[in-house]
């Protein structure tokens, strides 16, 4: 029979688990890792909503991806595109960049498996005699391990040609140039950090899960059990 028991930390535990592999996934796919260097903007751009000059943009490039600004000279203004600029695994601009996506996608799959599986955890317990919360902890500590290889892999690809177009000729192997960090390559440091708080966490789901005060709701033949 099939017991639905709902504990604080087995459901905090959850929702993380669900937010890391969510913020991976977001960041993977964001081309906001690089800020580049601002383009200089002619006096002819002007902002339709202030009536000044534009300011200046600044592109974006991400591992596989990057937004920049084109223009429309028959319309008289500019949109910000963005996309792959890679279209297939081989065109990606840097050895490093190509480990540091085999790295983080691996993790990113994990994660999501872990996710996927945390919301069953609420009515299955156990997978073969051992605990789905502890398989889950180990699964997402292995995760966080293939995300911290990419994310350190990630910087030594700073020298290749594209980052260069982008952050100047002082852009080397962990060295900026002119550009700057973007979001997603600090929510991606972020969700690397509570993926194994996740990790450790499991263990207190797994505790909250298989209490005295379960066990007991569980022999008075409770089949929704609900514990602070």
């Amino acid at each position: 029979m099939c017991h639905v028991i709902v504990t604080c930390r087995s459901m905090l535990w959850t929702l993380l688990s669900i937010v890391v592999a969510f913020a991976e996934l977001i960041a993977f796919m964001s081309a906001d890792w690089l800020i580049g260097k601002a383009k200089p903007v002619s006096t002819d751009d002007m902002d339709n909503r202030t009536g000044g000059p534009q300011e200046p943009y600044r592109p974006t490039l991400g591992i596989y991806g990057r937004c920049t600004r084109i223009s429309h000279m028959q319309l008289s203004r500019r949109d910000t595109l963005c996309g792959p600029y890679a279209e297939n695994f081989n065109e990606i601009a840097s050895g490093f960049w190509q480990a540091t996506a085999i790295f983080l996608a691996v993790g990113i799959l994990i994660l999501c498996a872990v996710a996927f599986v945390s919301v069953f955890t609420m009515c299955v317990q156990s997978i073969m005699k051992k605990s789905i919360f502890n398989v889950c902890g180990l699964l997402q500590g292995i995760a966080g391990l293939f995300l911290i290889l990419g994310l350190i892999l990630y910087p030594a690809g700073w020298g290749c040609q594209k980052a260069i177009s982008y952050c100047g000729h002082y852009a080397s192997a962990y060295k900026l140039g002119d550009c700057s960090l973007g979001w997603a390559f600090y929510t991606a440091i972020g969700g690397t950090i509570l993926t194994f708080i996740c990790a450790v966490f499991s263990a207190q789901a797994e505790i909250a899960t298989s209490s005295d005060k379960v066990q007991e709701e569980i022999e008075e033949g409770k089949n929704l059990i609900c514990l602070l």
